[in-house]
């Protein structure tokens, strides 16, 4: 074996090596993430009534997550590069389910309100903290795939949460609690044993990894090292550069529309089903008509995120997916029956999905090592902003009203795309020399 065959096949193995060893991991903590984030629109079947909560109040609990989100994520995303991945997202999660169950024993809007708020706060820096940590193992030319993979969990989240969560409602009653708070406090478990576990799971970077020969840790130490050295040449390097660089603000505002439609449909979508079904139809059928979006979601986000690492044309994929999910939210606003709105939403989920996957892989490459961890931080705690919005649409406005808002914000969101310059020099992207960055 020559000296290329050997390095192609340390390559190989590597790449292989992290991809089992680091996606599955975090694509389960990602779905308990989000499905604890979101479970409460299944709750809202039962619980707007039993709290006496209007439309208005519940759009609010859903948005207030996001506030605090807002406001700790970008110091708690620094934290994480400070200390180490494993100690922080094991904090995280600890806290998150903790927060969750307790959300089973509310008794009031008030008392939602706090712990909706806590809840924003437990779990802000996750999804940037897993972003930035993808970048300390994986390539540029690897980034689509891995960011794919892990923003499965969205749909995933949805195809377990919808039967489990309405389930749990109709059918546990144990102590005389209703079904609502047993699915509050039997699906926030599950965060706090895996935030014990990530202690012993996780590697914070490749030199730590003992499930990696010598050979393979100085390959990838290596290959990520010229990635670092070209994005410091390429990108801003200083903080107060990154908060001048006009990509940086139009990124993020690309992003919110996505945060709005995506937010708002997951709170809501069991709501608007029910709203359009007939009164026979059982919490149990509501689920799982909600799964069916979910599953055309699935093989939709890992394509996008696939092909735009083969072809090398991110924006395009993300131009494709917003046009997507523009037609899907237009007929949502448009259609009268439940099925047309599965169908609506079916369509609406295959492009809003396909734009996660891309969309974080695409972002790593505008930040430089320094600037990375608080940029990531930075776009997605401004995107959060979306998904205050979101649900706040649904809950003030009517159905048709909201979702022709919703279709407004995407409209912006891909005029934003094409008015975002992928190249410093506008010769040679910063996508595509950080993606052909060779041996």
């Amino acid at each position: 074996m020559n000296q290329v065959q050997a390095i192609q096949s340390i390559e190989k193995r590597t790449v292989k090596k992290t991809m089992r060893r680091i996606l599955p991991f975090i694509l389960l903590l990602y779905v308990v993430a989000f499905l604890d984030r979101v479970n409460i629109g299944y709750a809202a079947l039962k619980m707007n009534a039993d709290l006496s909560l209007t439309a208005e109040v519940f759009g609010l609990l859903s948005g207030l997550f996001f506030i605090s989100y807002f406001l700790f994520e970008v110091p708690s995303n620094l934290i994480l590069h400070k200390v180490g991945a494993k100690l922080w997202i094991s904090r995280i999660m600890v806290t998150w389910g903790i927060i969750v169950v307790l959300t089973g024993f509310a008794q009031s809007a008030t008392h939602l309100y706090i712990l909706r708020f806590l809840l924003g706060a437990a779990e802000a820096g996750f999804l940037p903290g897993i972003i930035l940590y993808l970048t300390y193992w994986f390539r540029a030319r690897e980034r689509g795939k891995a960011t794919a993979l892990f923003f499965v969990a969205l749909p995933l989240s949805a195809l377990i949460g919808a039967p489990l969560s309405t389930w749990i409602i109709e059918n546990i009653s144990w102590n005389g609690l209703a079904g609502w708070r047993w699915m509050f406090i039997l699906e926030g478990i599950p965060a706090v044993l895996l935030g014990v576990v990530v202690l012993f799971y996780l590697t914070n970077k490749p030199e730590q990894a003992k499930w990696l020969t010598d050979e393979e840790k100085s390959w990838l130490e290596g290959e990520l090292e010229k990635e670092r050295q070209l994005s410091a040449k390429l990108n801003k390097t200083s903080h107060l550069g990154m908060l001048k660089d006009s990509k940086v603000w139009k990124l993020s505002l690309f992003n919110i529309a996505g945060f709005v439609a995506v937010n708002a449909l997951s709170y809501w979508m069991p709501t608007i089903i029910k709203s359009l079904s007939s009164s026979s139809t059982t919490i149990m059928e509501i689920g799982w008509l909600a799964m069916i979006p979910s599953i055309i979601a699935v093989p939709s986000i890992l394509f996008a995120g696939w092909n735009a690492d083969r072809t090398n044309t991110h924006k395009l994929h993300l131009g494709v997916s917003v046009s997507i999910a523009l037609v899907g939210i237009v007929g949502c606003a448009l259609v009268s029956s439940a099925p047309m709105m599965v169908l609506m939403l079916s369509i609406t989920s295959a492009g809003l999905y396909s734009i996660s996957g891309t969309f974080y892989a695409f972002l790593t490459f505008f930040f430089s090592e320094s600037t990375a961890p608080a940029g990531i931080a930075l776009v997605s705690t401004l995107s959060s902003l979306g998904g205050f919005l979101g649900p706040m649409i649904l809950g003030v406005l009517n159905l048709t009203q909201g979702m022709f808002l919703i279709a407004g914000f995407l409209l912006i969101s891909l005029i934003t795309l094409f008015t975002l310059k992928l190249t410093p020099n506008n010769q040679n992207g910063v996508v595509e020399e950080i993606a052909e960055v060779v041996n």
